[in-house]
């Protein structure tokens, strides 16, 4: 069986997508799903690709934030039948220590199977209309498409009666902001925390925190950014303030006890911990691609400072606690999402590399 749809390659890292015929030339293999795409979120990971210095293989068809409806399934274990609505996430090994012990974003695995090349069992039958091979699934997805094919484990059942196509980004970029709050730090009320850009994952973090009654500071360097954070219930501050870990710390009556930094700054790093209160606690969730020096003092009165890998979550135990914080108006992630064809994702890559948009999402 061969299963011809469109989707959007990139087949150089300096060119733009095209949108083109894609043939997948088997049906789902045992644990696998096919899914028909409702909706896939941009994120920047895939944006990155760019610069990956060629560690991304190409021609690929990039998307990670997918979400649609099930419509084949493989061998009797998927868990998972014709119809059910799904968000995608991201891919994960199931039996390294990690994955064992609730901690899949951690996977022995993580980097080969969702950043370089995906899996290589039955790679070959993902081609383009001439036969040419696209490189293996993309964090396990590859869903800037009509379809996607997907380990099952990958796939979280949703509530059919939640608007699809605006689901994908809780698979991954909500999905980090807010599990950092959640998971990561365990946010509860009255405690305080300072995030530090107000993009996709910021925002999500500032939803998070609110729902969960935290006093929350949002810092940003874009006027629109800190306005939409505001309007989420946090306290906007420019991240250009003068003296600003001074700020935060008498907005928050000596220091917040959490702080998230999306932004990969090393200047706003240390900002961030020097607003800390004593135990303090500092996520990063962006990739530093410089050294990071840190202001002397930094560290001390048992201040800390921690990578985040997707919010440290279980998908399918995150992704249903925020579609029912969105059911109920504390998580209104559909506020931040602007749709737009599959067939213009250049300019949906133009507008959110010009910060014009928060969360694009690619609608098939």
């Amino acid at each position: 069986m061969t299963t011809r749809f469109g989707a959007a390659v990139l087949r150089s890292y300096d060119t733009p997508f095209t949108v083109e015929e894609v043939a997948l030339r088997e049906g789902p293999a045992d644990g696998e799903v096919l899914v028909r795409i409702a909706g896939c979120g941009m994120c920047r990971t895939d944006l990155a690709v760019r610069s990956s210095a060629g560690r991304t293989p190409l021609p690929a068809v990039l998307g990670h934030e997918g979400a649609g409806v099930v419509v084949e399934t493989g061998g009797p274990d998927t868990g998972l039948s014709t119809g059910d609505h799904v968000v995608l996430s991201f891919d994960s090994c199931g039996h390294c220590h990690n994955c064992m012990g609730g901690k899949p974003a951690y996977c022995d695995s993580f980097a080969s199977l969702n950043l370089f090349g995906g899996r290589k069992a039955g790679a070959a039958r993902f081609t383009d209309a001439a036969g040419g091979e696209l490189a293996p699934r993309w964090f396990g997805q590859s869903s800037f498409a009509e379809y996607a094919m997907v380990r099952a484990r990958n796939a979280v059942r949703v509530d059919p009666s939640l608007p699809v196509e605006l689901l994908g980004p809780l698979g991954c970029g909500f999905l980090t902001g807010a599990g950092a709050v959640l998971n990561s730090f365990g946010v509860g009320p009255g405690d305080s925390i300072a995030v530090f850009g107000a993009g996709a994952v910021g925002l999500a973090a500032v939803m998070a925190a609110t729902a969960a009654g935290a006093v929350t500071v949002a810092v940003d360097r874009h006027p629109e950014r800190l306005a939409t954070a505001e309007r989420l219930r946090a306290i906007p501050l420019h991240a250009s303030t003068a003296g600003l870990p001074d700020r935060i710390r008498r907005l928050t009556g000596g220091g917040t006890q959490y702080a998230l930094d999306t932004t990969g700054s090393p200047e706003l790093i240390n900002d961030a911990l020097q607003a800390l209160r004593p135990t303090g606690n500092l996520g990063l969730v962006a990739r530093i691609h410089t050294p990071l020096p840190l202001r002397p003092g930094s560290l001390d009165r048992g201040r800390k400072l921690s990578h985040i890998c997707e919010g440290d979550a279980v998908p399918g135990l995150l992704i249903p606690r925020l579609t029912a914080l969105w059911q109920t108006g504390l998580f209104p992630f559909d506020q931040l999402i602007r749709t737009y064809p599959l067939a213009d994702i250049n300019k949906a890559e133009r507008d959110c590399e010009a910060g014009r948009v928060v969360k694009p999402v690619l609608i098939p």
